[in-house]
């Protein structure tokens, strides 16, 4: 299938880390679908959008604590 016919899923870990996924593949073990789909393009503007923080949620955890 050609990128630019290709649908894609933005899929998150339990770290809140983001990534993109083949919509017509089954899920990795520890990530789970975020409900956005669209072309790889749009996937990942949607990613740049909401993922402000690219630490892992362990990590802002305890540098939230640490101050």
């Amino acid at each position: 299938m050609e990128r630019s016919q290709a649908t894609y899923r933005v899929v998150i870990n339990s770290e809140e880390q983001y990534s993109v996924w083949p919509s017509d593949r089954d899920l990795p073990p520890g990530w789970r679908d975020t409900g956005k789909n669209g072309t790889k393009d749009e996937c990942l503007a949607y990613i740049q959008e909401v993922w402000t923080d690219k630490r892992p949620s362990s990590q802002r955890g305890q540098a939230d604590h640490s101050e």
